[in-house]
């Protein structure tokens, strides 16, 4: 007994085996001339054709089916370089400029497509272009009169495609999950179109003028196609409501919150907040709108899930954590309608895995870059101070300074140095030297002494400064040797700062700078704390943190407290908690106060009550409390700061490069011939659903083998067509739709060839061979879409937007080229209604009946078009599927005159 998860798989199977059988062994007792053979466009007529014995008929009949097959592996495979150069070109980005609330301009790279145009046109021929040129072919070959092979295989192909293919995606949906569609304007506008296509393409049949297409038919019909597109595009955007909205209302519907740290907020929000502190950006530009928020909704997408990496993943590194996103988003993120079709074509055919080859190209071209980079040699001979300041106590006595050399250490070099006054005086403050430095044959480093004199009086912080001079190559005699030598010069610093701090003095406290910035991810912030102009005692230093942008608790760790700073001690850190919310664009700020700074033995002096800080002007002193006094702690004028939490740099950076690296163009698409070459003779494993992650290393199987010799021929003959990054894909479009109209007209010969052998009407092979053989592809990308998105719009919406392109574009342009062709010669171009609008008017009504059906599942109980509980989607699958062997078995028919039609 077959699982039940697979039985919607297999219903549409068994249905087709039913029909077929039925046409194969009952129909065909009621043929008539009508299956007569005759010769096709391209391939000759298998003579002779009459008085065959059931032998050759089971016998051509197979060879005839095997070929079809084998011609609908071909146009999937070529299929699908047409579907990656499409994503090519509509992947394609411009620049846009838009303001920060703080007037900062920020500029953004969105695309040039709109989505819902692109999945209406470039996309939807992709899709359709087999069923569509068909048509066009089927009625040139057949000098410009009506064929029943490409509208039948449009009518089937459109009746597949809505009852199979949304039947199995209600089903495959797990369990208490569901998906809707997010773009409902479109769905709805899409959905009324796809309808009436084929309701217009009944009345142009049968009651505007019966059996004659004229002129003004056929091209309406094609105008129709950009009609569509324009009204999905004003759904897309709204215009038409905006229009005649007040002004205040329209903005309040159509500012967008992106970015935010709780869920994204789309309408009905207040027009005040423009700003939020992820960096989110809310804009009112109508003409924008949608593409910025579109790219704010990737970008928040990538935040998200390198967020969760991060806390699933605490020790890898960020350039891993950059992979295993990048992974992440292309199993996870939104993709195109090519996508789903090219990973679905190249499961069925042994292709390389897409996520994996963008991975590895990724890293390729990461390594050639590495390797390209060439370290360019300098020899020059370099004399600096190392370090070039210096900071030392007035009773340090003597101390050290470095003088370092870079470069070739095998030559004999000196330097000549002296000390200069700076606010520190020499002979007062410290003791002149000055002198040369000889570094020989090996060394690096060499050091001066100088001594620093010690006072017992109150004064300022000092400094002096000293010089290098005249550096030059010695000889071993001391004079210049003779010869090429490499460069010598001085390199910065080649002035040191001495800075001499008094020590009679408790200090002065401040913090080195007013602002700081930090980045959420630091962790830990420590502001530093100085002491200058003196650094006797014990002194203790009060502080304590304050809001501003920045809230405690929330964007940093509130602190209150205390440092000491002992007796000679200089400077003292601040630890501050910074809490890391990972945002995007973050910039706030928060303060750090110092108070008042206290000698320990004054703090613990609490006996007499006196206040021994207050240096009011009212205060008297005396002598010996004015000098004391001048010794006492105080704070300098930087005693506030303010600290800037920026976002970090590190994870901005990633998402960027995500966001950059995200596009899925670059999967799908190819660089050079030789890259094309090299994937057509590989043989890649194939995938396990539900295997392990990380599974690089799985050999390929047998099965693998056998598919990749089936599909060699045409992976090898379609590696000649041009890459995708050649003419910005232009030129693998026009190619791999001149090689699909060829494999297509091969495809109407051996359909119109198997279906006279056995019996059967071209009717009867459109609507059930050839609509199953061009819709398999699709049928495996909408199921993995299903699956994978968040929404319904990839495996419905591009459903019902792709049955109206196809009457608009196969049968508009077919129809209308043979009505002008026949009116030019004065004739009339006649189609016969017959089995066309009976198989139209039955698949309008089971259409209409199933989108009713879709929009009931939207109620709260289902919870949207796809998925839901067991018993609810086991029927709607049950329903769906129905429909369309209903539809194929009364097509069937009536086509042999079983039942009346019109």
């Amino acid at each position: 007994m077959l699982p039940l998860e697979h039985c919607t798989t297999w219903l549409p199977v068994s249905g087709w085996i039913i029909v077929i059988s039925f046409a194969i062994f009952i129909l065909p007792a009621e043929a008539d001339n009508s299956t007569k053979c005759k010769n096709g466009l391209i391939i000759p007529l298998w003579l002779p054709n009459h008085n065959l014995s059931t032998g050759d008929i089971i016998a051509r009949g197979l060879v005839y089916f095997l070929g079809l097959c084998y011609m609908f592996v071909g146009i999937s495979i070529i299929a699908d370089r047409f579907m990656a150069s499409i994503e090519v070109i509509t992947s394609k980005e411009k620049d846009v400029v838009i303001k920060k609330p703080n007037g900062e301009k920020h500029t953004i790279s969105v695309r040039i497509w709109n989505e819902t145009v692109s999945n209406l046109t470039l996309m939807a021929l992709g899709s359709s272009a087999p069923e569509i040129l068909l048509s066009i072919i089927e009625v040139y070959g057949q000098n410009f009169q009506a064929g029943e092979l490409g509208p039948g295989t449009i009518v089937g192909s459109a009746a597949f495609n809505m009852f199979v293919i949304i039947g199995l995606c209600v089903y495959v949906i797990p369990n208490n999950e569901s998906r809707r569609i997010k773009h409902l304007p479109v769905f709805f506008v899409t959905m009324i179109w796809s309808i009436f296509a084929y309701v217009w393409l009944y009345l142009i049949l049968t009651w505007s003028s019966y059996g004659v297409i004229e002129v003004w038919e056929g091209l309406t019909t094609f105008i129709f196609f950009p009609v569509i597109v324009l009204t999905a595009y004003i759904a897309d955007r709204r215009l038409l409501i905006y229009k005649f909205l007040p002004k205040k209302y329209r903005m309040n519907r159509r500012g967008v919150i992106v970015g935010g740290e709780g869920e994204n907020v789309e309408m009905g929000i207040s027009c005040k907040a423009n700003h939020i502190a992820d960096g989110g950006l809310k804009v009112f530009d109508e003409e924008e709108n949608d593409e910025i928020r579109e790219f704010e909704e990737h970008r928040r997408k990538y935040i998200q899930i390198l967020r969760e990496l991060r806390r699933k993943n605490p020790v890898c590194s960020m350039e891993q954590l950059e992979m295993m996103a990048r992974e992440e988003i292309l199993n996870k993120g939104p993709k195109s309608r090519a996508f789903y079709r090219l990973q679905a074509t190249k499961k069925l055919t042994g292709g390389s895995n897409l996520m994996k080859r963008k991975i590895e190209k990724h890293e390729v071209k990461k390594k050639y870059i590495e390797k390209d980079v060439v370290e360019v040699k300098d020899d020059t001979v370099r004399i600096f101070f190392n370090p070039g300041h210096y900071t030392v106590m007035e009773n340090v006595g003597e101390f050290a300074v470095t003088i370092s050399r870079e470069g070739d250490p095998s030559q004999t070099v000196c330097v000549d140095f002296h000390t200069e006054d700076g606010t520190a005086e020499a002979g007062s403050d410290y003791e002149p030297v000055e002198g040369t430095l000889v570094f020989r044959p090996g060394e690096v480093h060499k050091q001066i002494f100088i001594s620093i004199i010690d006072d017992d009086i109150f004064e300022e912080d000092e400094h002096f400064y000293v010089r290098l001079s005249n550096p030059r190559y010695l000889g071993s005699d001391g004079g210049l040797r003779l010869g090429q030598r490499p460069s010598l010069q001085l390199a910065p610093p080649s002035i040191a700062t001495v800075m001499i701090l008094d020590d009679d003095h408790s200090g002065v406290f401040a913090f080195n700078e007013t602002h700081y910035e930090t980045t959420e991810s630091s962790g830990t912030c420590n502001i530093p704390v100085s002491r200058y102009n003196g650094a006797r005692g014990r002194v203790v230093v009060p502080f304590r943190t304050l809001n501003s942008t920045a809230k405690a608790e929330v964007d940093y760790e509130s602190i209150e407290g205390e440092i000491i700073f002992e007796n000679n001690e200089l400077i003292k850190d601040i630890p501050i908690h910074i809490i890391d919310n990972e945002s995007y664009e973050k910039n706030i700020v928060f303060y750090l106060e110092l108070g008042n700074p206290q000698l320990e033995e004054d703090l613990l002096n609490v006996e007499t009550g006196q206040d021994i800080n207050d240096n009011s002007p009212n205060k008297k002193f005396t002598e010996a409390e004015k000098i004391a006094f001048l010794g006492k702690p105080r704070l300098g004028e930087r005693y506030k700061c303010a600290i800037k939490i920026k976002e970090s740099k590190e994870f901005k950076s990633t998402v960027d490069k995500l966001f950059q690296k995200a596009n899925v163009s670059l999967t799908l698409g190819t660089s050079s011939w030789r890259e094309q070459f090299i994937e057509a003779v590989t043989v890649n494993a194939g995938e396990d659903e539900g295997g392990e992650e990380g599974d690089d290393e799985k050999l390929p199987s047998w099965g693998d083998y056998v598919v990749h010799f089936f599909t060699i021929f045409w992976k090898v003959l379609f590696a000649f067509v041009p890459p995708t990054d050649y003419w910005g894909g232009w030129a693998c479009f026009v190619s791999s739709i001149a090689v699909i109209g060829m494999i297509t007209g091969i495809v109407g010969d051996l359909a119109s060839y198997f279906g006279c052998t056995i019996g059967l009407r071209d009717t009867v092979t459109a609507i059930s061979f050839v609509a199953l053989g061009t819709s398999v592809p699709d049928t495996f990308a909408s199921k993995v879409a299903a699956i994978n998105d968040r929404f319904a719009d990839s495996s419905i919406g591009n459903v019902t937007g792709s049955n109206a392109v196809n009457v608009f574009l196969g049968i508009g342009i077919a129809w209308s080229i043979a009505a002008v062709y026949h009116a030019a010669k004065g004739d009339q171009f006649f189609v016969n209604p017959g089995s066309l609008a009976f198989s139209v008017t039955l698949f309008c009504v089971c259409a209409l009946i199933c989108c009713v059906i879709l929009l009931f599942r939207r109620s709260k109980v289902i919870g949207g078009e796809l998925g839901g509980p067991m018993k609810y989607k086991l029927p709607t699958s049950i329903v769906f599927v129905s429909f369309w062997l209903f539809y194929v078995l009364m097509s069937s028919l009536e086509a042999y005159g079983i039942i009346p039609g019109f």
